[in-house]
């Protein structure tokens, strides 16, 4: 299976920690810029990453391929049987996708993405804004759910919903957001304990050896 997109992106990286904890191998291939691969563009029409090809298959969207890859390999389960577990690990799914990931569009593209691999002045002005408004009722509402640290947002297995939520803070920290310990004590605590799994570990080595460059 090859899975297409930059481990930059908060998604691509939910999806390949996801595969990593699942134990299916995946193949990253990076998107090659302008001459666009034709396999990726039939995977994602809307050119959006990442994208998944099995064979004959393919999707995008990270929460559709792993709804995909799931379904194909239910073993280990990182989706709760349970229907009230099940919907609270698909709100904090959708927590993360639509909410926390406007701060990674305004303060990881702008201070990140932006200088460094567009070669382009990012908008400051933009970043700050995600930083220090958007940012912050969210750390609010999440230091009232996270579990203590070394356990789970639900369940007791790491799942879908804390992959996706602290697939995130990767990015906050690449964008330089330093998370106030003294006022987000469990928060912080627990996204430092799922980011040191070798999953997102190995990873998030990778992406710091390519932005000290």
């Amino acid at each position: 299976m090859i899975l297409y997109g930059s481990s930059f992106s908060p998604f691509v990286r939910k999806v390949m920690v996801y595969a990593i904890e699942k134990g299916i191998p995946l193949t990253n291939v990076q998107i090659s810029r302008p001459n666009i691969q034709a396999e990726f563009l039939r995977a994602s029409p809307m050119k959006k990453m990442p994208a998944l090809v099995d064979g004959e298959f393919s999707i995008s969207d990270s929460t559709a391929i792993i709804t995909y890859l799931e379904t194909k390999y239910p073993a280990p389960a990182m989706m709760p049987a349970d229907a009230a577990l099940r919907a609270r690990a698909v709100w904090f799914e959708e927590f993360a996708d639509t909410f926390l990931s406007q701060v990674v569009f305004k303060a990881f593209f702008n201070r990140v993405v932006a200088p460094k691999f567009l070669k382009q002045a990012g908008d400051e002005a933009l970043a700050l804004e995600g930083e220090t408004q958007d940012l912050p009722p969210m750390l609010d509402y999440l230091e009232t759910v996270v579990p203590a640290a070394g356990r789970y947002l639900v369940g007791d297995a790491i799942g879908v919903a804390d992959i996706s939520v602290a697939t995130m803070f990767v990015n906050f920290d690449e964008a330089g957001i330093v998370i106030n310990a003294a006022k987000y004590p469990s928060t912080v605590a627990w996204v430092a304990g799922i980011l040191s799994r070798r999953s997102f570990a190995e990873i998030i080595a990778v992406e710091k050896s390519k932005l000290a460059r």
